[in-house]
Protein backbone atom coordinates (compact mmCIF):
# COMPACT_ATOMS: atom_id res chain seq x y z
CA UNK A 1 0.00 0.00 0.00
CA UNK A 2 0.99 3.36 -1.08
CA UNK A 3 -0.38 7.03 0.03
CA UNK A 4 -1.06 9.21 -2.73
CA UNK A 5 -2.08 12.82 -2.58
CA UNK A 6 -3.90 15.19 -5.30
CA UNK A 7 -3.08 18.46 -5.32
CA UNK A 8 -6.12 20.57 -6.26
CA UNK A 9 -4.90 24.65 -6.89
CA UNK A 10 -5.55 27.61 -9.28
CA UNK A 11 -1.97 28.89 -11.03
CA UNK A 12 0.12 29.92 -8.58
CA UNK A 13 2.58 33.35 -8.36
CA UNK A 14 6.21 32.59 -7.37
CA UNK A 15 6.31 32.39 -4.00
CA UNK A 16 6.44 28.69 -2.38
CA UNK A 17 4.94 29.27 0.73
CA UNK A 18 1.17 27.85 -0.39
CA UNK A 19 2.87 24.68 -2.52
CA UNK A 20 5.01 24.22 0.85
CA UNK A 21 2.06 23.98 3.08
CA UNK A 22 -0.03 21.62 1.01
CA UNK A 23 3.73 19.16 1.01
CA UNK A 24 4.41 19.66 4.39
CA UNK A 25 0.67 18.52 4.79
CA UNK A 26 0.98 15.58 2.65
CA UNK A 27 4.22 14.77 4.54
CA UNK A 28 2.57 14.14 7.58
CA UNK A 29 0.25 11.70 6.40
CA UNK A 30 3.18 9.46 5.14
CA UNK A 31 2.37 11.03 1.28
CA UNK A 32 4.91 8.94 -0.90
CA UNK A 33 3.65 10.84 -4.14
CA UNK A 34 1.65 13.75 -5.00
CA UNK A 35 -0.14 15.04 -8.22
CA UNK A 36 -0.79 18.60 -9.45
CA UNK A 37 -3.23 19.36 -12.12
CA UNK A 38 -2.79 21.33 -15.16
CA UNK A 39 -2.09 24.91 -15.47
CA UNK A 40 -1.21 25.31 -11.52
CA UNK A 41 2.46 25.71 -12.47
CA UNK A 42 1.81 27.99 -15.51
CA UNK A 43 -1.34 30.31 -16.47
CA UNK A 44 -4.50 28.73 -18.12
CA UNK A 45 -3.94 28.15 -22.22
CA UNK A 46 -5.97 31.20 -22.67
CA UNK A 47 -3.91 33.14 -21.00
CA UNK A 48 -0.43 31.83 -22.12
CA UNK A 49 -1.87 32.78 -25.63
CA UNK A 50 -1.48 36.37 -25.14
CA UNK A 51 2.12 36.20 -22.98
CA UNK A 52 5.67 36.80 -24.21
CA UNK A 53 7.62 33.50 -24.43
CA UNK A 54 10.11 35.05 -22.63
CA UNK A 55 7.91 35.42 -18.99
CA UNK A 56 6.56 31.62 -19.82
CA UNK A 57 9.95 30.10 -19.89
CA UNK A 58 10.68 32.65 -16.84
CA UNK A 59 7.73 31.00 -14.59
CA UNK A 60 8.08 27.57 -15.91
CA UNK A 61 11.85 27.60 -15.14
CA UNK A 62 10.87 29.20 -11.27
CA UNK A 63 8.57 26.61 -10.90
CA UNK A 64 10.14 23.76 -12.63
CA UNK A 65 13.14 24.70 -9.33
CA UNK A 66 10.66 25.14 -6.74
CA UNK A 67 9.23 21.74 -7.01
CA UNK A 68 12.58 20.01 -7.40
CA UNK A 69 13.27 21.74 -4.05
CA UNK A 70 9.95 20.41 -2.79
CA UNK A 71 10.57 17.22 -3.91
CA UNK A 72 13.69 16.66 -1.93
CA UNK A 73 12.95 18.70 1.00
CA UNK A 74 9.97 16.15 1.40
CA UNK A 75 11.29 13.04 -0.04
CA UNK A 76 8.27 12.72 -2.54
CA UNK A 77 7.70 12.26 -6.07
CA UNK A 78 5.98 15.33 -7.56
CA UNK A 79 4.27 14.82 -11.33
CA UNK A 80 3.11 17.70 -12.36
CA UNK A 81 2.16 19.12 -15.90
CA UNK A 82 4.69 21.85 -17.07
CA UNK A 83 4.81 24.23 -20.01
CA UNK A 84 8.66 23.75 -21.37
CA UNK A 85 9.99 26.50 -24.04
CA UNK A 86 13.37 25.22 -25.82
CA UNK A 87 13.66 27.71 -28.91
CA UNK A 88 10.95 30.22 -28.16
CA UNK A 89 8.60 27.49 -28.89
CA UNK A 90 6.20 25.91 -26.16
CA UNK A 91 5.63 22.54 -25.39
CA UNK A 92 3.16 21.50 -23.25
CA UNK A 93 4.91 18.45 -20.73
CA UNK A 94 4.40 16.32 -17.56
CA UNK A 95 7.31 15.98 -15.13
CA UNK A 96 7.96 13.37 -12.82
CA UNK A 97 9.93 14.96 -10.45
CA UNK A 98 12.02 12.63 -7.69
CA UNK A 99 15.10 14.10 -5.00
CA UNK A 100 17.32 13.09 -7.66
CA UNK A 101 15.70 13.22 -11.01
CA UNK A 102 13.70 14.47 -13.82
CA UNK A 103 11.87 13.04 -16.27
CA UNK A 104 9.48 14.24 -18.82
CA UNK A 105 6.54 13.15 -20.74
CA UNK A 106 5.47 15.23 -24.11
CA UNK A 107 1.82 15.22 -24.34
CA UNK A 108 0.93 13.29 -27.52
CA UNK A 109 -2.81 14.14 -28.42
CA UNK A 110 -3.62 17.84 -27.41
CA UNK A 111 -6.96 20.00 -27.85
CA UNK A 112 -7.35 21.52 -31.36
CA UNK A 113 -10.88 22.91 -30.89
CA UNK A 114 -11.64 26.48 -32.24
CA UNK A 115 -11.96 27.64 -28.73
CA UNK A 116 -9.23 25.93 -26.82
CA UNK A 117 -6.67 24.92 -29.60
CA UNK A 118 -3.66 23.87 -27.47
CA UNK A 119 -2.72 21.34 -30.97
CA UNK A 120 -2.20 25.26 -32.81
CA UNK A 121 -0.49 26.86 -30.39
CA UNK A 122 2.25 24.38 -28.52
CA UNK A 123 4.92 22.84 -30.40
CA UNK A 124 4.60 19.14 -29.54
CA UNK A 125 5.15 16.85 -32.87
CA UNK A 126 2.66 15.01 -34.38
CA UNK A 127 3.60 11.45 -35.03
CA UNK A 128 2.79 7.70 -34.01
CA UNK A 129 2.16 7.23 -30.83
CA UNK A 130 4.82 6.14 -28.03
CA UNK A 131 4.60 4.97 -24.89
CA UNK A 132 2.90 6.61 -21.91
CA UNK A 133 5.01 7.38 -18.98
CA UNK A 134 5.83 4.68 -16.73
CA UNK A 135 7.53 3.95 -13.54
CA UNK A 136 7.76 1.73 -10.30
CA UNK A 137 7.51 3.46 -6.77
CA UNK A 138 7.32 1.68 -3.68
CA UNK A 139 5.97 -1.35 -5.25
CA UNK A 140 3.07 0.42 -7.31
CA UNK A 141 3.49 0.92 -11.26
CA UNK A 142 2.24 3.72 -12.23
CA UNK A 143 1.72 5.66 -15.56
CA UNK A 144 0.91 9.00 -16.69
CA UNK A 145 -1.10 11.04 -19.70
CA UNK A 146 -2.57 14.24 -20.60
CA UNK A 147 -6.26 14.93 -19.66
CA UNK A 148 -7.16 14.92 -23.22
CA UNK A 149 -5.74 11.66 -23.71
CA UNK A 150 -7.69 9.85 -21.45
CA UNK A 151 -10.54 9.72 -24.47
CA UNK A 152 -8.51 7.49 -26.56
CA UNK A 153 -8.31 4.00 -26.29
CA UNK A 154 -4.76 3.39 -27.54
CA UNK A 155 -2.88 4.47 -24.21
CA UNK A 156 -5.24 2.11 -21.94
CA UNK A 157 -4.58 -0.37 -23.88
CA UNK A 158 -0.08 0.34 -23.55
CA UNK A 159 -0.74 0.83 -19.74
CA UNK A 160 -2.48 -2.62 -19.77
CA UNK A 161 0.22 -4.45 -21.59
CA UNK A 162 3.07 -1.93 -19.26
CA UNK A 163 1.16 -3.91 -16.10
CA UNK A 164 0.33 -0.46 -14.45
CA UNK A 165 -1.79 0.11 -11.06
CA UNK A 166 -2.59 3.33 -10.82
CA UNK A 167 -3.35 6.00 -13.61
CA UNK A 168 -1.94 9.72 -12.84
CA UNK A 169 -4.10 12.37 -14.50
CA UNK A 170 -3.61 15.87 -14.37
CA UNK A 171 -6.80 18.05 -15.96
CA UNK A 172 -8.45 21.72 -16.65
CA UNK A 173 -11.66 20.46 -17.10
CA UNK A 174 -14.43 23.29 -16.75
CA UNK A 175 -17.64 24.65 -18.35
CA UNK A 176 -20.44 21.81 -18.27
CA UNK A 177 -18.26 18.50 -18.18
CA UNK A 178 -18.64 17.77 -14.64
CA UNK A 179 -20.67 14.63 -14.86
CA UNK A 180 -19.40 13.48 -18.29
CA UNK A 181 -15.74 13.29 -16.84
CA UNK A 182 -16.94 11.66 -13.59
CA UNK A 183 -18.46 8.39 -16.09
CA UNK A 184 -15.80 8.41 -18.25
CA UNK A 185 -13.01 8.26 -15.32
CA UNK A 186 -15.26 5.49 -13.44
CA UNK A 187 -15.32 3.27 -17.29
CA UNK A 188 -12.41 3.38 -17.53
CA UNK A 189 -11.10 2.54 -14.03
CA UNK A 190 -13.40 -0.28 -14.26
CA UNK A 191 -12.73 -1.86 -17.47
CA UNK A 192 -9.22 -1.58 -17.29
CA UNK A 193 -9.40 -2.47 -13.11
CA UNK A 194 -6.65 0.22 -12.48
CA UNK A 195 -6.55 3.09 -9.69
CA UNK A 196 -7.39 6.10 -11.27
CA UNK A 197 -6.20 9.69 -9.50
CA UNK A 198 -7.46 12.62 -11.19
CA UNK A 199 -6.24 16.16 -10.15
CA UNK A 200 -8.19 18.74 -11.68
CA UNK A 201 -7.75 22.61 -11.50
CA UNK A 202 -9.67 25.35 -9.85
CA UNK A 203 -9.98 28.84 -10.27
CA UNK A 204 -11.72 30.84 -13.11
CA UNK A 205 -10.74 32.58 -16.40
CA UNK A 206 -12.81 35.62 -17.82
CA UNK A 207 -12.95 35.42 -21.71
CA UNK A 208 -14.98 37.93 -23.55
CA UNK A 209 -17.39 38.12 -20.42
CA UNK A 210 -17.55 34.17 -20.80
CA UNK A 211 -16.36 32.83 -17.49
CA UNK A 212 -14.01 29.32 -17.32
CA UNK A 213 -14.99 28.18 -14.19
CA UNK A 214 -12.26 24.95 -13.50
CA UNK A 215 -14.39 22.76 -11.07
CA UNK A 216 -12.23 20.72 -8.94
CA UNK A 217 -13.61 17.08 -8.08
CA UNK A 218 -10.16 15.72 -7.82
CA UNK A 219 -11.02 12.08 -6.98
CA UNK A 220 -9.35 8.59 -6.27
CA UNK A 221 -11.59 6.03 -8.33
CA UNK A 222 -10.88 2.24 -7.48
CA UNK A 223 -10.01 -0.62 -10.01
CA UNK A 224 -13.93 -1.46 -9.68
CA UNK A 225 -15.03 1.88 -11.07
CA UNK A 226 -16.35 3.10 -7.75
CA UNK A 227 -15.08 6.78 -6.35
CA UNK A 228 -13.39 6.57 -3.37
CA UNK A 229 -12.45 9.81 -2.21
CA UNK A 230 -13.21 13.27 -3.62
CA UNK A 231 -12.53 16.80 -3.14
CA UNK A 232 -14.90 19.33 -4.14
CA UNK A 233 -15.04 23.12 -6.28
CA UNK A 234 -12.52 24.69 -3.63
CA UNK A 235 -8.01 24.61 -3.44
CA UNK A 236 -7.74 21.54 -1.20
CA UNK A 237 -5.44 18.65 -1.05
CA UNK A 238 -6.72 15.03 -1.06
CA UNK A 239 -4.41 11.96 0.85
CA UNK A 240 -5.64 8.43 -0.51
CA UNK A 241 -4.06 4.71 -0.08
CA UNK A 242 -3.81 2.37 -2.96
CA UNK A 243 -3.31 -0.81 -3.07
CA UNK A 244 -1.45 -2.98 -5.63
CA UNK A 245 -3.56 -6.36 -4.19
CA UNK A 246 -6.77 -4.33 -5.18
CA UNK A 247 -5.91 -4.09 -8.57
CA UNK A 248 -4.85 -7.57 -8.92
CA UNK A 249 -7.93 -9.35 -7.28
CA UNK A 250 -9.98 -7.13 -9.90
CA UNK A 251 -8.63 -8.06 -12.62
CA UNK A 252 -8.34 -11.52 -11.10
CA UNK A 253 -12.34 -11.33 -10.65
CA UNK A 254 -13.63 -9.42 -13.88
CA UNK A 255 -11.10 -11.33 -16.12
CA UNK A 256 -11.21 -9.27 -18.85
CA UNK A 257 -7.11 -9.22 -19.76
CA UNK A 258 -7.79 -13.32 -19.32
CA UNK A 259 -10.59 -13.18 -22.09
CA UNK A 260 -8.10 -11.29 -24.29
CA UNK A 261 -5.15 -12.97 -23.74
CA UNK A 262 -6.91 -16.53 -24.49
CA UNK A 263 -7.39 -14.80 -28.12
CA UNK A 264 -3.96 -13.57 -28.72
CA UNK A 265 -1.97 -15.57 -31.85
Amino acid sequence: MINLAALQMPTQGMSPNALDHYFKTAKAKDTKLILLGEYVLNHFFKELEKMPVNMIKDQSDHHLAMIKALSKKYEMVVVAPLIQVKNKVCYKTIVKVTPKTTHTYYQQILIDYGHWDEAKFFANEIKPLEDPMVFAHEGVRFGVIGGFEIHFNWFFDRLNARDVDVLLLPTAATFESHNRWREILKTRAFLHNIYILRANRVGEYLDNEVKWKFYGDSMLITPVGEVESVLEDKESLMVATVDRKEVREAKRLWGFEKQLKKRQN
